[in-house]
């Protein structure tokens, strides 16, 4: 079942009655074929002129909308062999972070990567065990132990980015939360391997920036990326969350304002109706894409990626 937003009503109706319309098309009596046909031709150009022209704050819910995939399912669906590797060697496992060797592409064009990424679950129990996504300091510093295990054994690192931010909680603070955070975007900067960062859904705060800062940061069509959450900016703002629309529109958080700003790279397309309808397709876009970035990078030498990274994230904003 596909959980409608707000603003997909007017395609949830069209869906509904096509959906009907199958269970009356069992009744060899009625051929109602040529009206579902024209039915679903008229919700494809809704669903199509309604994703074209959406608003940086619809584009935030798309990128927070329950059914949009997460970590695991790109590991399923546009990796293989993944082998999961836990715990920060310091405090314990985090499971927000999730980080392990995959292997990228098939066959002859088979690469094996360091992969890193937030799971923000996909229902309640997943999601409380997850934490949501939101990172706590022995999660990024499994992901400093997992870079520089890459950089040893030569292996590229791709992270696919997806938090609201990091976890604001008293006991993440106790555990040094901001210079977990510092220490995983300098781990980043010095990788001497190639590093791919994807923003697939919200890309919130430090909290991605310390899986973010990589050779080359990718964005999905419809993800958002951004200092601060529209609600948490408009509270300082105005003093009120209700203003979260107008805070989005100022912000410049969606992939294309970033794309034009220089903040990211490349924007991955999403299939017709956002990411959550397609996982499969979405998944082999990512991988499409991150085969190509690879491919260039994998030219240069260490000293090369490395002071790309430093010119690029020290210039932003210049």
């Amino acid at each position: 079942m596909i959980s409608y937003l707000e603003f997909e009503k007017p395609v949830a109706s069209l869906e509904e009655r096509i959906a009907e319309m199958r269970k009356l098309d069992t009744n060899d009596e009625v051929d109602v074929t040529a009206e579902i046909e024209r039915l679903e031709s008229k919700a494809s150009e809704l669903l199509a002129s309604t994703y074209a022209s959406l608003s940086p704050w619809q584009k935030t819910q798309v990128a927070r909308h329950p059914q949009r995939p997460h970590f695991r399912d790109y590991v399923e669906n546009a990796f293989s062999d993944f082998i999961p590797l836990g715990g920060d060697r310091y405090f314990g496992d985090d499971e927000a972070i999730m980080g392990g060797f995959a292997t990228l592409g098939e066959g002859d064009d088979a690469r094996r990567v360091m992969l890193i990424g937030h799971e923000k679950g996909h229902d309640t129990q997943s999601r409380i065990k997850h934490n949501f996504g939101m990172g706590k300091p022995e999660g990024y510093r499994k992901a400093i132990r997992l870079m520089e295990m890459a950089g040893r054994f030569g292996l590229p690192v791709v992270t696919l980015v997806d938090t609201s931010g990091a976890f604001p909680g008293i006991e993440a603070e106790e555990r040094g939360q901001a210079e977990a955070i510092a220490r995983s975007t300098e781990a980043c900067l010095a990788l001497p391997v190639p590093m791919i960062s994807v923003i697939v859904g919200e890309g919130g705060s430090g909290g991605a920036v310390a899986l973010a800062s990589g050779s080359r940061v990718l964005m999905l069509e419809h993800a958002v990326y951004s200092v601060i959450s529209p609600e948490g900016c408009a509270s300082i703002l105005w003093r009120t969350a209700e203003k979260a629309s107008e805070a989005a529109q100022a912000m410049k958080i969606t992939a294309q304002h970033l794309k034009r700003l220089g903040v990211i790279d490349r924007i991955v397309k999403e299939p017709l109706g956002g990411a959550q309808r397609d996982k499969q397709a979405m998944a082999r876009s990512v991988a499409s894409a991150l085969n190509e970035e690879l491919d260039s990078l994998s030219l240069m030498d260490s000293e090369t990626l490395i002071r790309m990274r430093e010119d690029r994230f020290l210039g932003l904003g210049g």
